[in-house]
């Protein structure tokens, strides 16, 4: 579990999707509305929060350094300030989510057929974001002409921020990915692939620390086996890292829709599979 939540959180497929389709398809153990499942999915997330922060250090220092000198002088001056404030409008709408609906949404991840369904519905949104997409591109005649529509990820708007933080929130449905609804958000703000999954990237990090300490705690309380599930959340942490270094590569050419149509096949058949298993 922690290498397939690693492995996939960051690529735009859904991890939690994938957490909540496989145990029943390979009819492991453990129940998906277990009181564990969900804090032990949110240490598996950490792990990857964990792989983000080691290879965004320098930015975050910077990042957090200009945020507090923004606040306390009142104005934004530089590119770390002008993110870090960015940052702060995308998270939260994921926020205000999960703090108001936190039981209704908890409830939607026992069930694999919702996990399989969103996930045919995260594929046509990868799909739909790239179609998006490409239209803009076709108004440009040159490449280079191409490369001055899209913007670096401090310079969009903060408007187009709280787009993609929108975007963010709708990952707490299992299936929906959230680097994918993210970075195709980042697309439709006018980003470059790269920059997109840039933003993704640092924009899951503050989420997915807010829903650790809030969930965390719950988990070393109910007598699991701490030390296997802190494994699992270091392998957790080590496949993210080399999943986000192979995705910051790709998305300097490549595109979100052979994803999308992974989404949609993957989906499509672990419906019918768990229909099956019936």
């Amino acid at each position: 579990m922690g290498l397939l939540q690693g492995a996939s959180e960051l690529f735009p497929v859904s991890s939690l999707g994938h957490a909540v389709i496989v145990p029943s398809l390979l009819h492991w153990s453990f129940k998906q509305s277990d009181a564990s499942f969900v804090p032990f999915l949110v240490l598996l997330h950490l792990g990857t929060a964990t792989a983000l922060l080691i290879l965004y250090r320098h930015e975050w220092v910077a990042i957090i350094r200009g945020f507090f000198t923004a606040a306390f002088r009142g104005s934004i001056q530089t590119d770390p300030e002008r993110l870090a404030m960015l940052l702060l409008v995308g998270t939260i709408p994921a926020a205000i989510l999960g703090v108001f609906f936190e039981t209704r949404i908890k409830s939607l991840f026992a069930s694999p057929y919702v996990a399989a369904g969103f996930l045919v519905v995260n594929g046509a949104m990868m799909l739909g974001f790239e179609l998006l997409r490409r239209r803009v591109e076709r108004g440009a005649t040159s490449h280079a002409e191409r490369e001055e529509q899209f913007a670096q990820a401090e310079r969009i708007s903060f408007r187009a921020a709280a787009l993609v933080g929108a975007c963010q929130a709708l990952a707490f449905f299992p299936g929906i990915s959230r680097s994918g609804v993210t970075i195709g958000g980042g697309l439709l703000a006018g980003l470059r692939h790269q920059e997109a999954a840039r933003f993704s990237f640092l924009l899951a990090t503050p989420v997915i620390a807010g829903a650790g300490i809030l969930e965390v705690p719950q988990l070393f309380s109910s007598g699991v086996p701490a030390g296997e599930y802190v494994a699992a959340a270091i392998l957790s942490g080590l496949a993210a890292y080399a999943s986000a270094r192979f995705l910051l590569r790709y998305f300097r050419s490549g595109r979100l829709d052979p994803y999308g149509w992974y989404c949609v096949a993957a989906g499509l058949l672990s419906l019918a599979l768990l229909t099956l298993n019936l």
